[in-house]
């Protein structure tokens, strides 16, 4: 009988809990559950409220927070098992990335923080859950992030030619796996979905812009995407990440927008993620035909389009094609990392995330 993981993800988009129920058999992942689940209304609205306006959370709500993501993720878990023929008593551990509320791995000193109660799931589900990953990396003089990149490695590299994982959530990451079998590069190149999905919310009352098809009807203003592109976080060598704590409304403010229309902005918006994708691509998998997308981006068709256009010596499609549905990556990754964790195996990539060695990552509670 296989062992049985499950994964817990949600990302800077917060559009939600994604919980896979997976097994691992190298070369691949067998995905025998999935189960998407959306914060509710005002717990989403906590969660932005807290992040757009850190200095403003008063520790009682950052607690009332950090239990109530646990019971969410607690939720979603259950939900899942209740898709699947699985028993309980034959899951071997739960990963769960948290929800991150701020992410600063340059302060002084730095940190990464993550809510959402490991020991409330673990109870609530009856599994031992592993959480809290990227601490370790941290003390260890990494960024604490990304933390996917070991696993695109493991599951996605190949010997017959150089490739490039790119995940699009709300900050857009990339990972080279080159053929030689050397350790893969990772970071995060900038803005995925969540300069977006701020201007849709502002101008539109919309969560996101579904399939991109705002950003199509607009214009792409060469002079402000120009103007987007010469931030000095695009100029910064890896390892590197970054979160909303940059990427944010603020983040916008600084630019002159006056004069220009809306549509005309979110379309600029399209081209900058898919742009600082491509120069990230560019400048560290020089040649490669072999670009593979996952998360939510993958959806964005004006996205894709303008991706392609930034690659196009090469061939950029999503990672179902190597083995895996895009939608379903970043929680299979995690209960990767908690199988790991379990093993007492390394989790991190110090040519990744710039740590001086290779540490187990995560805290284990048990049930």
């Amino acid at each position: 009988m296989p062992g049985f993981y499950i994964g817990l993800m949600s990302g800077t988009s917060m559009d939600g809990i994604d919980a896979a129920l997976v097994s691992f058999d190298k070369p691949g992942v067998t995905i025998h559950a999935t189960h998407s689940q959306h914060y509710a209304n005002e717990l989403k609205d906590a969660l932005l409220t807290a992040i757009r306006a850190p200095l403003d959370v008063q520790l009682d709500a950052s607690g009332e927070l950090n239990r109530r993501v646990g019971e969410s993720f607690r939720d979603a878990a259950l939900a899942l098992l209740e898709k699947s023929d699985v028993r309980i008593e034959d899951v071997m551990a739960i990963g769960s990335h948290g929800q991150t509320l701020r992410h600063q791995p340059s302060a002084d000193p730095p940190f990464s923080l993550q809510i959402g109660n490991a020991d409330i799931i673990a109870t609530g589900v009856g599994a031992t859950t592993v959480a809290n990953f990227r601490q370790a990396d941290i003390l260890a003089g990494g960024q604490g992030a990304p933390l996917v990149p070991p696993f695109h490695q493991w599951l996605f590299s190949s010997t017959d030619a150089d490739r490039v994982i790119v995940n699009i959530g709300g900050i857009a990451n990339i990972t080279v796996l080159p053929a030689d079998g050397s350790d893969a590069i990772g970071f995060d190149t900038g803005p995925g979905n969540g300069l977006m999905d701020v201007w849709t919310r502002q101008h539109r009352g919309q969560s996101f812009d579904s399939n991109g098809e705002w950003a199509a009807s607009g214009n792409v203003i060469e002079s402000l995407l120009a103007q987007y592109l010469a931030d000095p976080y695009f100029a910064l060598s890896p390892p590197k990440s970054t979160g909303f704590e940059y990427f944010n409304p603020s983040w916008l403010r600084r630019f002159d927008l006056d004069g220009f229309d809306a549509t005309d902005i979110q379309a600029t918006l399209s081209a900058l993620s898919a742009q600082s994708i491509a120069m990230a691509v560019k400048e560290q998998a020089v040649g490669c035909e072999e670009v593979f997308v996952c998360g939510g981006g993958v959806h964005n068709q004006e996205l894709m389009r303008h991706l392609r256009n930034a690659l196009p010596g090469a061939v950029v499609s999503s990672t179902s094609g190597v083995g895996l549905d895009p939608d379903w990556v970043e929680a299979a990754a995690f209960a990767w990392l908690a199988m790991r964790t379990l093993k007492q195996q390394t989790g991190n990539l110090p040519s990744v995330t710039g740590a001086t060695h290779k540490v187990v990552l995560g805290d284990i509670h048990s049930p």
